[in-house]
């Protein structure tokens, strides 16, 4: 039986606040000494009541923003309840029913929308490390901002997935919210992988989620790995559990973990401790209108002001600070009629380090390879009759229509001139010695 893969995707980014999401503590937890950057709030003792962060608030608000989202007038902190060693008050402030942003949309580049159903934002666990038959618990990361992304079951490979992934560690980026660095486990990936008959209505009726994957390459290999045990098990009749599996990278295969639970078994209610929250539609505004341009928009106007091609755009815009460097370089290049595309070029081809220059250094490098040395009329003129007459098959060529065959010939004139000329200069005479 031939199958339609559907896959949905949840993304945890970690953001880059000074402090934690309900306390003061350091938020700078990687590296550190374990449970160093501890308070009574982050390690849920008695009595300690959370106080939300609002930078954290507000940057969860871009990242809607910048995903098309809609923005809540009113929201919420629910307690997510469920017990493990790294949670230690034996809920975590989430939301539930009330999130910041909903129904946004990330567009691939084969047209095809990927559907956001949420972005919210919650605290961070702490971090269990397992040696052996022991597990240390760091509550160092415990309480750190964490925004959740969920996505509706739009994927339908896991191509289209590493590109959305690409594109969301990008804008977040962008937004200088997070460094969605992955090995440090800033940015944690979570694919739900189901199969259904290709003839299928409506959504499967189970899904296998992948946990705490920390890199594109693994992500897709989870989902390939997926797919195809999935499909083993269909074909003997059977249907896949549904579970939580984990990748194991080692054995190159997923490996279960728990069965998945439901939005029930968390029991789900509105966090006590911390009122509602209401955002009037100039506050909302207000912080778009502290927003970064996005990736997709900087891609398609270096295209239309700089009359860049999609390779070269796409390349300049991979990076927010590439991009602004490019452009710092368009306007000290104006003043001297050095063109963008000439610009783009070189900072591409030439793989220039932006962090140890300066754009108007570059100007002056790019300036100095393109000056060209005076050579005198007769002179030249010899050496053009005498390439025109040791290269009769190109002189040929050019007089039965091969137009590229000049470039062959003005190549010629410069080995022969042994110095750099204005090849604009050089053409023009040969196209005129040509005719004569």
């Amino acid at each position: 039986m031939k199958y339609k893969t559907v896959v949905g995707l949840e993304v945890h980014v970690e953001l880059k606040t000074k402090s934690k999401m309900f306390c003061r503590c350091s938020a700078n937890y990687f590296g550190q000494k374990p449970n160093t950057h501890t308070c009574p709030v982050c390690l849920g003792l008695p009595g300690a009541l959370p106080a939300p962060n609002k930078e954290a608030i507000d940057w969860c608000i871009m990242i809607g923003l910048a995903l098309n989202c809609r923005i809540a007038n009113f929201s919420k902190f629910d307690r997510k309840n469920y017990f493990y060693p790294d949670l230690p008050k034996g809920y975590q402030i989430s939301q539930y029913d009330q999130p910041f942003c909903q129904k946004g949309f990330i567009e691939l580049s084969n047209g095809r929308k990927i559907g956001i159903t949420r972005v919210h934002m919650e605290e961070d666990t702490a971090k269990l490390t397992h040696q052996g038959e022991n597990s240390l618990i760091d509550f160092n990361r415990s309480g750190v901002p964490l925004v959740e992304i969920v996505t509706e079951p739009d994927f339908e490979n896991a191509k289209e997935v590493i590109e959305y992934l690409k594109k969301l560690q990008q804008i977040v980026r962008y937004l200088d919210v997070s460094n969605a660095d992955m090995e440090k486990g800033d940015m944690r990936l979570e694919p739900n992988i189901s199969l259904q008959a290709a003839d299928a209505k409506g959504l499967p009726s189970y899904k296998v989620e992948v946990k705490n994957i920390n890199s594109f390459r693994f992500a897709e290999k989870a989902i390939e790995y997926e797919i195809k045990r999935q499909e083993e098990i269909l074909n003997s009749g059977k249907t896949p559990a549904q579970e939580t599996r984990g990748w194991d990278e080692d054995k190159q295969k997923t490996v279960s973990q728990r069965i998945k639970e439901e939005a029930n078994d968390y029991r789900y209610f509105p966090e006590p401790d911390i009122p509602p929250l209401r955002f009037t539609e100039s506050q909302i505004s207000n912080l778009k209108s502290q927003m970064p341009e996005t990736p997709n928009a900087k891609f398609e106007r270096f295209k239309k002001d700089f009359g860049l091609a999609d390779y070269y755009a796409e390349i300049l815009t991979k990076e927010r600070p590439l991009a602004d460097f490019f452009e710092e370089m368009v306007g000290v290049g104006k003043k001297y009629d050095v063109n963008p595309k000439q610009i783009a070029n070189f900072l591409i081809n030439k793989n220039i380090d932006i962090s140890s220059t300066l754009p108007a250094q570059l100007i002056q490098t790019i300036l100095n390879s393109t000056q060209t040395e005076e050579v005198d009329d007769n002179k030249l003129g010899k050496i053009i009759e005498k390439v025109l007459n040791e290269n009769q098959k190109a002189v040929n060529d050019y007089k039965n229509g091969k137009q590229n065959a000049i470039m062959f010939l003005l190549g010629q004139v410069l080995r022969e001139a042994k110095r750099k000329l204005d090849t604009k200069v050089i053409k023009d005479k040969l196209e005129k010695s040509l005719k004569d």
